[in-house]
């Protein structure tokens, strides 16, 4: 096998990624972690399901692809991606998280409290302006000065406590790099394992600092729990399909006007009481509407990202930031679930780019 032909960032990760996590979410059964039992088989069966749908979204989409010819319209892509008003967006961007500390008053990283109220209007404007732009920034313009902004934004969002919002940043970065600089593979290794280090770090201080709780577990040991309790909280989800009835994503797409975090509904309705609960990519479509909406969840998903697979490998630049972005988003959604109104917006905002840049036609010649 050619390992410098193998791209490790298909949208086929998606698999691999969930195969991992259900190892993970194993051995935390095996040993017990905070009294964890385990999942029924059915749950497993729904998960293969799931995936299986999902690669058939990707598959269809390149046959699809096929039959197409593209073409860009370049002057509309430089509009979109002129370096004046992408570096204007990424220092905004870093303003508005600095502001919303302030208006904080102190670092949610070190504070349950504070940690519950960081996710304020102003820090979804932040993370909608910063994340995108510092992407598209390093993917098409190649200055090292720009990887200060991103470690200071960095640090900016690891200080509101949310290792997703964090990892998210990290991950799709190193995405927009290893497809614009071709790394060797011993620097992929060093980044992989830098990564699973920062994610065991910022989960473990995040929840030591939340001051109604109590933990014994490692941070090694943490990894292996919050994949088994998720796996049960999906466990839960698969025999109560339909129960919220449409909530979740009423809810998650109400964000930020005072309607009730999906999370929580998540909680209370597996767990029987208010507790923000994540329950695997899968598990919030089962809830709302069943397994026929979980497959065309993940038959979507797979679609999306194939298409915009397909695009980045011709285009480059603008489209492997706006790949890197979504593939990370997805990737994190394999525990937390799509309960984010933020990653649903990258998802429009990603469509409409591809909508106003990308011309398809069909192929002369080649058959349906």
């Amino acid at each position: 096998m050619d390992y410098k032909k193998l791209d490790i960032f298909s949208p086929i990760i998606l698999v691999l990624l969930v195969l991992i996590y259900l190892i993970f979410s194993f051995i935390g059964f095996e040993y017990h972690l905070k009294e964890l039992v385990g999942i029924n088989i059915v749950t497993v069966a729904v998960i293969f399901i799931g995936l299986l749908f999902y690669i058939l979204g990707v598959y269809l989409s390149r046959k699809i692809l096929i039959k197409k010819s593209f073409s860009i319209n370049q002057k509309r892509l430089e509009k979109l991606a002129s370096k004046k008003l992408i570096l204007s967006l990424v220092i905004l961007g870093i303003l508005l998280q600095i502001i919303n500390m302030i208006y904080l008053g102190g670092i949610p990283l070190f504070s349950g409290y504070l940690k519950a109220k960081a996710v304020t209007r102003i820090w979804l404007l932040s993370y909608l302006l910063f994340l995108p732009s510092i992407n598209i920034l390093i993917a098409k313009y190649d200055d090292k000065k720009y990887y200060i902004l991103f470690l200071i934004g960095l640090l900016l969002f690891v200080l509101t406590g949310y290792r997703t919002t964090a990892m998210a940043i990290v991950l799709s970065v190193f995405i927009t790099v290893y497809y614009t600089k071709k790394l060797p593979w011993k620097y992929i290794i060093i980044a992989i394992v830098a990564m699973f280090i920062l994610l065991m770090v910022v989960g473990y201080v995040a929840v030591q600092s939340i001051e109604w709780q109590t933990w014994t577990l490692n941070p090694l040991e943490l990894i292996f729990y919050r994949a088994g309790y998720t796996l049960q909280v999906l466990d839960h989800a698969v025999f109560m399909q339909g129960s919220t009835n449409g909530q979740l994503i009423y809810n998650t797409l109400t964000g930020f006007m005072k309607s009730t975090d999906p999370r929580v509904i998540v909680g209370s309705t597996t767990l029987g009481y208010a507790h923000s609960t994540t329950s695997t990519i899968f598990g919030p479509a089962l809830l709302d509407f069943g397994l026929i909406a979980m497959i065309i969840q993940m038959f979507i998903l797979g679609a999306i990202l194939g298409v915009l697979y397909n695009i980045q490998t011709r285009f480059k630049d603008l489209f492997i930031s706006l790949y890197a972005i979504l593939l990370a988003h997805v990737i994190i959604w394999i525990e937390t679930g799509p309960t984010d109104l933020v990653i649903l917006l990258f998802f429009l905002i990603t469509i409409i780019v591809v909508l106003y840049t990308i011309n398809f036609k069909n192929r002369r010649g080649v058959n349906d």
